[in-house]
């Protein structure tokens, strides 16, 4: 088959395949279990082995003392992750090291600073993903806020994260609250949040639905009082995006004790490391863990 006349999805496959015969691509070996917190079912991740990320961080450091410069892994970005370029703007790649199936990334061509705001390049090339593939998009917006690396990278990940949920945890509750008002906070998240909902995006184009995304954007950060100096918000947040609408969680701190909190965790995802990681979260339950690094509502 003509690789030109793939669809998208059938790419990401056929890069996925191809990146575990050569053994560049890395997936994390994980198991789950399902907790149930006030009605919400959060997808809770135990890593079985971190060496392989530990032992490829140690290689990326011992690169950059050598190069006496900051490396940048996106920057020439690996070839063998490649999977299309995305307007002029943007390049989706495979993430390296993937805890879930198909987990893209989508890159700036050029370096941005992960700590600056999002731009209708941005929100154009994440529709562009999201309006073919079933799933959902993320931004870290700062160390703070979960992100790894400081050149600026959108998130995607297919439906479905789990065998027993179809999309994301909190998807049905968001919907349920679903408002004619343009913004709302869900007085439910016992952490700041401010969320939009799209209309008829069957109808809008790629470009359509990021210029209407950017305008939300700015919305939202203008609810939660995050201010814009020089192009960088004055707080650090997680961004949730999916079909049917966007949220915005202003973050305080990275970590929960030894846990650390990225986007996933606000849709009701969450990762630990070991069994001690475990055993901190069920005794102190999501809500509360997520509480500590947000800010309180």
């Amino acid at each position: 088959m003509n690789e030109k006349s793939l669809s998208l999805w059938e790419k990401i496959e056929l890069v996925t395949k191809e990146a575990l015969i050569k053994k560049v691509l890395h997936p994390i070996p994980t198991h789950y279990q399902i907790i149930e917190e006030k009605g919400i079912q959060f997808i809770v991740r135990i890593l079985e082995n971190l060496d392989k990320k530990d032992k490829a961080k140690k290689k990326q450091k011992a690169k950059q003392k050598e190069s006496n410069s900051n490396f940048n892994p996106f920057l020439p970005y690996e070839k063998d992750l490649f999977i299309a370029d995305i307007h002029n703007h943007h390049v989706l790649i495979l993430n390296k090291f993937n805890v879930v199936n198909h987990h893209l990334l989508i890159i700036t061509r050029e370096f941005e600073s992960q700590d600056s705001i999002l731009t209708f390049e941005d929100f154009t090339s994440l529709w562009t993903v999201l309006k073919q593939i079933n799933g959902f998009g993320f931004y870290n917006g700062g160390k703070i806020s979960g992100a790894s690396q400081h050149h600026k990278h959108l998130q995607f990940i297919p439906y479905p994260l789990v065998k027993e949920i179809d999309t994301l945890p909190i998807n049905n509750l968001i919907l349920a609250n679903k408002h004619e008002a343009q913004i709302i906070t869900l007085t439910f998240f016992p952490y700041l949040q401010a969320i939009v909902f799209f209309e008829d995006i069957k109808q809008k184009s790629a470009s359509e639905l990021g210029k209407m995304t950017l305008e939300y954007y700015y919305k939202l950060l203008n609810t939660l009082n995050i201010d814009i100096e020089d192009k960088i918000p004055s707080k650090n947040y997680n961004l949730l995006i999916t079909k049917d609408w966007m949220m915005i969680i202003p973050r305080s701190q990275e970590k929960f004790e030894s846990i650390s909190i990225n986007s996933i965790g606000f849709a009701g995802a969450l990762l630990v490391k070991n069994q001690a990681e475990l055993e901190l979260l069920l005794q102190h339950k999501p809500f509360k863990i997520l509480t500590h690094v947000g800010i309180t509502n």
